[in-house]
C-alpha cells in the first residue's frame, strides 16, 4: 500500500471509496479541532457564571453591627470596613477584567481555529479533488494503454505504461505526504496555543483569587481591630468607672470629715456663746429672751 495510505486497484489506480474515506478522516480532524476551541470557551463562561455566583453570595452577607463601640472605635473600625470593601471591589472589578480577557482570548481561539480548519478542509478538499481527477485521468490512459499494448502486443508499451504509472504513484505519495505534514503542523500550532490560552487563563484566575483572598484577609483583619477596639473601650470604661468610684469614695470622706469638723467648732462656737450669755444674764439680773 502506498505511502498516503491508498490502495491502487488492479490497472484501475486508486479507489474512489478510499479517497472519500481519507476525506472523512481530514473532516473529523477539523471537527476535533472546533470542539476544543467549543471547550475552551465552555470553560471561560463556567469561571465567569462561578465568579457572578461568588459575587451574589457576598452581596446577600448581613453586615456584622458594633454599636457598643465608643465613638473613636467606631470611626477606625468603619474605615477599616470601607477599605476592605474598596480592596474586595478592585479585586473583583480585576477578576471580571480578567474573566473579560479570557473569554475574549478562547473567542479568538476558537474563531481563529475555526477559519483555519475551514482553509485546511478546502485546500484538503481541493487536493483530493485533484488527486481524485489525476488518479482518474490516471487510470482512463492506464486502461487505454493496457487494451492497446494486448492488441498489440508490445512488451515495451507495457512497461512503458508500468513506469508511468510508478511516476504518478510516487507523485501522488509526495503530495499526500506534503498534506499530511502541512496538517501536522496547523495541528501543532493550534494545539500550543491551546496549551497558551489555558496556562494564561489559570495565571489570570490565580491572580485574581489571590488578591479575592488578600481582600478577605483585609476584612478579617478590620474586624479583629474592631474586636480589639471594642475589648479596649470596654476595658478603659471599667477602668474609669472603678476610678469614678473610688474618686467619688474619697470626695465622701472628705466631705463627711469636713462636715464632721464644721460641726464640731458649731458646737463650740454655740457653748462659748451660752456661756457669754450667762455671764450677761447673772451680771444685769434680766432673764435673756430667746
Amino acid at each position: 500500500m502506498p505511502p498516503n495510505g491508498f490502495a491502487t486497484g488492479r490497472g484501475r489506480g486508486y479507489r474512489p471509496e478510499q479517497v472519500e474515506a481519507y476525506l472523512e478522516a481530514l473532516s473529523g480532524d477539523r471537527d476535533a479541532a472546533w470542539e476544543r476551541a467549543a471547550r475552551l470557551t465552555v470553560l471561560a463562561k463556567d469561571m465567569a457564571a462561578e465568579a457572578a455566583r461568588l459575587r451574589e453570595v457576598v452581596s446577600r452577607l448581613q453586615p456584622q453591627e458594633y454599636d457598643t463601640l465608643d465613638d473613636g472605635a467606631r470611626r477606625l473600625f468603619q474605615l477599616a470596613l470601607e477599605e476592605a470593601r474598596q480592596l474586595r471591589e478592585r479585586a473583583r472589578c480585576e477578576a471580571r477584567d480578567e474573566i473579560a480577557r479570557a473569554a475574549a482570548d478562547a473567542e479568538g481561539v476558537r474563531l481563529a481555529a475555526q477559519q483555519d480548519a475551514d482553509a485546511l478542509r478546502a485546500e484538503a478538499d481541493e487536493r483530493a479533488r485533484q488527486l481524485l481527477l489525476a488518479a482518474r485521468a490516471e487510470a482512463d490512459d492506464l486502461r487505454v494503454g493496457a487494451r492497446r499494448a494486448v492488441r498489440e502486443g508490445r512488451k515495451e508499451s507495457l512497461e512503458a505504461l508500468r513506469e508511468v504509472r510508478r511516476r504518478t504513484a510516487d507523485l501522488l505519495a509526495e503530495r499526500s505526504r506534503e498534506r499530511a505534514e502541512h496538517w501536522a503542523g496547523a495541528e501543532r500550532a493550534e494545539t500550543g496555543e491551546a496549551a497558551v490560552l489555558g496556562a494564561r487563563e489559570a495565571e489570570r484566575m490565580a491572580r485574581a483569587e489571590a488578591e479575592a483572598a488578600a481582600a478577605e484577609r483585609a476584612l478579617e483583619e478590620a474586624e479583629e481591630y474592631g474586636r480589639r477596639c471594642e475589648e479596649e473601650a470596654h476595658a478603659r470604661a471599667a477602668t474609669i468607672v472603678a476610678e469614678a468610684h473610688a474618686r467619688a469614695e474619697r470626695i465622701a470622706q472628705e466631705t463627711e470629715r469636713v462636715l464632721g469638723e464644721h460641726s464640731a467648732a458649731w458646737d463650740d462656737v454655740q457653748a462659748h456663746m451660752d456661756h457669754v450669755r450667762g455671764k450677761l444674764t447673772a451680771l444685769t439680773g434680766q432673764a435673756a429672751v430667746e
